[in-house]
Parts: C-alpha cells; structure tokens; sequence
C-alpha cells in the first residue's frame, strides 16, 4: 500500500472534466460535480469543463483540443463507458491514445467490485497517455466517479504519493515527442 511523503510539497495539476450524455446539461451533471468538487477539495486546479453528446468523432476532437493544451494535464470523462450502441467514450479516448494504461482499468474493476460486486464487469473504464496528457475514462455514475477518484486518481494525481505516482512522470511523457523535433 502507498503512503504519502508530508516532506514533499503538493503539486497541483490542472484537470478538465468532460461528461459524455445525450441527455444532461451542467445543471443535471451529478458525476461532473462530483469529480469537480473533489479534485478542488484535493488542491488541483478545474481547468475547463464541458458537456458532450455520445458522438465518438466529437468526443475525440474535444480529447485532442485538450490534449493540445498547455494549460491542461489530466482530462477525466464520465460517461458513455458501457455496453449500449450509444456509449462509444472508451473508443473515442483510444482514438487518441498514444499508450493505453491498461492496469488502470483493472484496478478501477478491483475497486468496483468492492462496492457493486460482478456488475462491475459491465464496466469499460480506461486510461491513457497523449501528447503529455493523462485521460481517464470513467462510468457516468455519481458513485463510481467518488470510487475512482478516491480510491485511484487521488493518490497518483498527489506527487507526495509513495512510491511512485503519475505527477512525478508528467515531465517525460511526451519526450519522444521533443526528441523528434
């Protein structure tokens, strides 16, 4: 189990949270507020947020406009994770994937599992890296976005986090990209 190093100081990181719905607005975002509230509560910055119908092109371009923004580091989706023909987040955030975290999946089921048990399965949540970008996709529901925040993305968004965390690699993943210039 990891712990946190209180020598170190905390790095804030800025975050955008997109939702993906046919059918919600801000005002109706329970898993968008829930994502926000937390990630302030932790020290990090809210650094864009918006709504997205399940369009897997326009889902995409909004990844890689954000992706291309200096101003952001982590971008977290909620929604459009599931079985139904309409969810199709997990196949836009791999349309803009360079490398795939595929433990992150694993875990965030280990950790669904706890609260939902084997309806955890119906589950599709991914993370992934793009052009110095982390992305993150996570269920539409209110409870499963507390699980993965609370349970996952506080510790490895807290550069103090032991022994490793996703803050302290930020500065090199997108080496390979300088390296080409």
């Amino acid at each position: 189990m990891g712990r946190i190093d209180e020598r170190k100081t905390f790095i804030p990181v800025k975050i955008a949270v997109l939702t993906v719905s046919d059918s919600r607005d801000l005002s109706q975002d329970r898993s968008g507020d829930t994502l926000v509230a937390r990630l302030e509560a932790a020290g990090h910055i809210l650094a864009d947020r918006t709504i997205i119908k399940d369009e897997r092109a326009d889902i995409a371009a909004q990844l890689r406009g954000w992706c291309a923004d200096d101003n952001i580091d982590v971008i977290i989706s909620t929604g459009g994770t599931g079985l139904t023909g309409r969810d199709v987040t997990v196949e836009a955030h791999r349309d803009v994937y360079e490398k795939e975290l595929e433990a992150f999946g694993t875990v965030f089921t280990m950790v669904s599992m706890q609260k939902i048990g084997t309806s955890a399965v119906q589950s599709r949540a991914t993370g992934g890296v793009s052009n110095g970008t982390y992305l993150f996709a996570l269920p539409g529901s209110p409870g499963a976005c507390k699980d993965a925040w609370d349970e996952i993305l506080k510790y490895q968004l807290d550069y103090r986090h032991m022994p490793c965390n996703f803050v302290e690699i930020m500065p090199r993943l997108d080496e390979h990209l300088k390296r080409s210039k």
